[in-house]
């Protein structure tokens, strides 16, 4: 047996038995690694722990080198440990070597840490004869190390950046460690402060009470809460809150951490907030009414129900028995009272000279709120003209408020309330007054502006339309254009007809996606391209294929436009048409229900397409029905279900009905409309054949 005992040797001959077996159980069953390696840097003996964080076989890693064996950061710094511990013949002691997590390791795989030493082994004659290693799982253990110095270096980031001073305790509660934050705050000493603590600065009307819970909290070992007032080195005094927490080592208290807050801040917040919940309260429902106002006053779309909004708000919110809402006009030399019930310029509107003698007058004049809380203050304000006497004399009204609408400084108009009783407006129904014209101004000045773009695209769509439709001695046409609800923007359906060169009639039904002016501008363009390419070559076909060119080159990428063309004979009832994504027509018939088709819907215009037409002819006693989808489709109806609809209405309709085109069109109107809100253009183009032997 060897008598260098320092490692196991890998092979000693004439080991005892015993030796033997313990060296044996030592290579394979003990939870660190052994590995022997020559000086050629080999391995020559490995145990199966050593095997396993290596993740091969023991026959696999003898006779091989670490560059072999590892990866080659590993490997290299392998070889330096052996190249080391041969040339120096001294231990290498409590080096980290890392390895990729093991296959079967829980989730989250982690690098495993192994803590390794190198130690030679001598033969006989005293030589080196190779390097043992043992290997220890550190894993864990440096985990928890890195884990502790996080949190200590988070501890200290989170006390460097926050307002708190921490201070450390003794188990008895005397300052064992020095506080140079607090004693930056306070004034104090190192001497003051380790004689007398935190406590010594406490204001003197709090420290009593504040040392007693102390006390008690160190007996108890229980947490520490106070607040007090603490003397600074000013000689000032600051609100401070502590927070202080036993630390423990098993049942045994060894120090006391405490942390002190300066809330003056917060403290001084507090009271002005208590100072004002009195009146933040009073105000609170005025600003609920206020907020609500906002958002009725967004949905107004017109100076009308701008007024109807504000007349409801004057009655909730201040009592007002009156409300009216005056528009200055564009000379500013006089005002359009609009009050519940009026549109803008009607004729019930009132109009009041600017420089007359009333609320609003003055409001907008020098732009400024006018407040009357009783006739005197009227007269005095307003001087004892006559009119002024003839007015009170047949009012009611005794208490008025007259506030300026203003647009980037510049008065619009005036908000006016009236009260059938002295009322004097405190200030902060006033500040509220203001809040509410300040709102109503930009819902006017909105109203405004919509219903002078509604009434332009209103007047371009129809002055796009066409004021009669041809007649014809074989062919009756009928037409309707319902634009959609008062106040909602128009839209862009239109429909034409016009004789082509031959005497065959066009008729064309189309939609151009969007609202308002741009749309009913869209709309013209579509329509002016169409009647010219029809008269170059009417072929429907080519006249949408034409328009395409038109549109692509035109008209914005993202603008959906629809369109029905067709060309008819009317002599004959023969017809040809094509049709751009618009809903399919409808054929009335004498003899069978009616029914949907004549051409394959092909894509809005615009888009790639090899347009295509289809032919038919309209038989006499038939009518053909051209329409927007706006007939069949609205928020509560889907298309499917509106064509269905529309089939069926039309197959109801009574004899007399079909006869008639111009009836016909309203019947369907009515009927399709009836129990929905229309919010879309409907446009509708009837083409009807009479029977042969009809007048």
């Amino acid at each position: 047996m060897s008598t260098d005992t320092s490692v196991p040797g890998p092979r000693v001959s004439g080991l005892a038995a015993s030796d033997s077996a313990l060296f044996a159980t030592l290579i394979k069953e003990a939870p660190m690694g052994f590995a022997f390696f020559d000086t050629g840097q080999r391995c020559r003996r490995v145990n199966d722990t050593l095997a396993g964080l290596l993740g091969r076989p023991v026959d696999e890693l003898v006779d091989r080198t670490p560059r072999e064996l590892l990866a080659e950061e590993a490997a290299v710094e392998v070889a330096g440990y052996l190249s080391e511990v041969v040339s120096t013949d001294r231990a290498v002691i409590d080096k980290d070597l890392r390895f990729p997590a093991r296959e079967g390791d829980a989730e989250p795989a982690v690098t495993r840490c192994w803590a390794t030493s190198w130690f030679p082994s001598h033969g006989p004659d005293g030589k080196v004869m190779g390097v043992a290693l043992i290997a220890v799982d550190v894993t864990e253990r440096r985990l928890d190390e890195e884990q502790i110095r996080r949190k200590e270096e988070r501890y200290r980031s989170l006390v460097e950046a926050s307002s708190q001073v921490v201070w450390v305790a003794t188990p008895s509660g005397d300052a064992v460690d020095d506080a140079p934050e607090w004693r930056a705050i306070t004034g104090q000493s190192l001497e003051e402060y380790r004689e007398g603590g935190w406590l010594a600065v406490v204001h003197e009307e709090d420290r009593q009470r504040v040392e007693a819970s102390w006390r008690e909290c160190l007996e108890d070992e229980r947490t520490f809460q106070s607040g007090y007032r603490v003397r600074t080195r000013t000689g000032a005094y600051r609100q401070y809150e502590v927070r202080a927490v036993p630390i423990k080592r098993g049942e045994r208290v060894v120090e006391w951490v405490g942390a002190n807050t300066d809330v003056t801040g917060q403290r001084e917040a507090d009271e002005m907030r208590g100072r004002l919940t009195e009146q933040l309260s009073a105000a609170a429902l005025r600003t609920a009414r206020l907020q609500q106002a906002t958002s009725m006053l967004a949905e107004a779309l017109t100076v009308s129900q701008v007024v109807s909004v504000i007349t409801e708000v004057g009655r909730s919110a201040i009592g007002a028995d009156r409300s009216a809402v005056a528009l200055l006009d564009h000379n500013r030399l006089k005002l359009t009272v609009i009050t519940p019930g009026t549109e803008q310029e009607g004729e019930n509107s009132q109009v009041v000279p600017v420089s007359a003698a009333t609320a609003m007058s003055v409001a907008v004049r020098e732009s400024r709120p006018f407040l009357a809380g009783t006739p005197d203050s009227l007269r005095r304000q307003l001087g004892g003209e006559d009119d002024l006497e003839r007015y009170l004399e047949r009012t009611d009204e005794r208490a008025w408020v007259g506030l300026p609408l203003l647009m980037a400084g510049s008065a619009i108009g005036a908000l006016r309330f009236a009260f059938t009783r002295p009322r004097e407006i405190t200030e902060e129904e006033r500040v509220f007054l203001e809040a509410l014209a300040g709102q109503c101004a930009l819902a006017v000045g909105r109203a405004t502006l919509y219903e002078q773009e509604h009434n332009t695209a209103e007047q371009l769509q129809r002055s796009l339309l066409p004021d009669s439709l041809p007649q014809l001695a074989g062919m009756q046409l009928a037409a309707r254009y319902h634009p959609a609800t008062r106040h909602v923007q128009v839209g862009g359906d239109w429909y034409d007809a016009f004789k082509l060169a031959d005497d065959r009639l066009a008729v064309a039904v189309g939609d151009v996606m969007g609202k308002g002016v741009l749309a009913a501008s869209v709309m013209g363009r579509v329509r002016n391209a169409l009647r010219a390419l029809a008269l170059n070559d009417p072929r429907p076909a080519a006249v949408l294929a034409g328009l395409d060119r038109v549109f692509s080159a035109t008209e914005d990428e993202e603008q959906f436009t629809t369109l029905a063309y067709a060309v008819i004979n009317p002599d004959t009832g023969a017809a040809v048409v094509s049709n751009a994504g618009h809903p399919p027509a409808l054929v009335v018939r004498t003899d069978g229900p009616p029914v949907l088709g004549l051409a394959e819907p092909g894509t809005p215009l615009g888009w790639p397409s090899q347009r295509q037409q289809s032919s038919f002819s309209v038989e006499p006693g038939n009518t053909v029905v051209f329409y927007s989808d706006g007939l069949v489709e609205n928020r509560r109806r889907g298309v499917d279900a509106g064509l269905d609809e529309l089939v069926a209405v039309a197959g109801n309709a009574p004899s007399e009905v079909v006869r008639d085109p111009e009836i016909l069109v309203d019947y369907l109107v009515d009927q399709m409309l009836a129990g929905y809100d229309q919010d879309d253009d409907v446009t509708v183009l009837a083409l009807h054949v009479p029977p042969r032997n009809s007048a």
